[in-house]
């Protein structure tokens, strides 16, 4: 199978899955006014998606072990189809949550199984490119998303948007089950048994990385969600329309994905790991200069230290294993997700308390967490190739 088939087929299926994930986010304010709810309850929307993805992603880790690729990704993608037109066609908005939810517990069929998959069946040089475009992906599907409720399709017509994305994981899981192979039955060692749960996090090999994930999102997640309000304010006064464009620079991890791959595999993983933290390190003191040049430079860079911790954190920890790929990836992006929501709840706290200059102070102090996995990497990394046949 040709490298490029395969980057398009997990390019399509991951974005299609993250564009259901964000499409309520623009037009929340339309849906609070026709279903007459309060902001809060209105935010499910959005929130019940991701409690889903943390609830189902371990078990779907653990189905993906056990059961070939197709028939998850079958299932996943008619269920979550199914209940975007239901999201279409309620008039309810008790239904409209449980809806969203019933899409957020089946979404993990289609990334985390996709992953384990990967895991599986690439070699390691070509693992940390795609599991890069993978990365991507999730870029392009938070952007589209997005778009595609708030831009592609006039607010009042917010339903559409929802028949769209079920169209576009319906098309995307034929897609991804016509270019993956089948199953190929494979006999299991003595030493090479799956390993439960609780084995893999006590790996410290694996457990570095699942906490790089959750530092990361921890970082990344506060920046962007409390950026509205930095610059609203004084001194740039930014209109809404303005401080959309701003989240353009989001674009920037599109493109950093398959190429902090290509970095890692080139210059070692512990040494791209340090190489992100740094960089967003220096970024993060960029954001308190009250500057809009500083700001947006700031932003982008935090966007390249983001992506590029995220996606060699994830191709390392793929590298590292030779079975049990669905659950160590259902693990990570556990951590992965978890880090997000202590971050923005956290933050939270320090911009009640300090305002923008302490967001930036609760988070930059997590760096020390994808710097020192970089650091043990590496210091792995020069071992391994002193002793290439251990």
């Amino acid at each position: 199978m040709k490298n490029t088939k395969l980057q398009m087929a997990v390019c399509a299926l991951v974005t299609a899955s993250f564009t259901n994930i964000y499409i309520t986010q623009p037009i929340l304010p339309v849906l609070q006014a026709e279903f007459g709810v309060t902001t809060v309850q209105v935010s499910l929307t959005v929130s019940a998606v991701i409690l889903g993805i943390i609830i189902s992603n371990l078990f779907f880790g653990y189905l993906s072990d056990k059961v070939s690729l197709h028939p998850i990704l079958l299932t996943g993608g008619i269920c979550v189809a199914a209940a975007g037109v239901v999201c279409a066609l309620t008039q309810d908005f008790r239904v409209l949550v449980g809806a969203r939810f019933v899409q957020g517990i089946f979404i993990p069929a289609l990334t985390t199984s996709l992953a384990a998959w990967l895991s599986k069946t690439l070699p390691k040089k070509k693992l940390s490119v795609v599991m890069g475009t993978y990365v991507a992906a999730t870029v392009l599907g938070g952007l589209g998303g997005r778009f595609l409720g708030g831009w592609i399709h006039p607010p009042l017509h917010w339903r559409y948007a929802f028949l769209s994305a079920s169209a576009l994981i319906l098309v995307a899981t034929f897609v991804a089950m016509a270019v993956l192979p089948g199953p190929t039955i494979q006999e299991k060692s003595e030493g090479n048994r799956d390993q439960n749960f609780l084995t893999l996090l006590k790996r410290k090999d694996l457990f570095l990385f699942y906490c790089c994930g959750a530092s990361g999102l921890l970082m990344f997640s506060p920046v962007f969600n409390f950026l509205p309000f930095r610059l609203a304010g004084p001194p740039f006064n930014f209109s809404t329309q303005m401080i959309t464009l701003v989240y353009l620079v989001y674009v920037l991890g599109i493109f950093l994905g398959p190429v902090a791959g290509r970095v890692s595999n080139r210059f070692g993983g512990g040494n791209t790991l340090i190489a992100g933290s740094v960089i967003m390190g220096l970024s993060l003191l960029l954001l308190l200069i009250p500057s809009v040049v500083a700001v947006i430079t700031g932003l982008l860079g935090i966007c390249a230290g983001f992506f590029t911790i995220h996606s060699t954190a994830v191709g390392l920890l793929n590298q590292k294993l030779v079975n049990s790929q669905g659950r160590a990836n259902s693990l990570y992006v556990l951590f992965y997700y978890t880090g997000g929501w202590l971050g923005i709840t956290g933050a939270g706290f320090g911009f009640e308390y300090g305002g923008w200059n302490w967001v930036i102070y609760s988070v930059g102090g997590f760096l020390v967490v994808p710097f020192f996995t970089g650091v043990f990497t590496r210091i792995v990394e020069g071992g391994e190739s002193k002793n290439p046949n251990r």
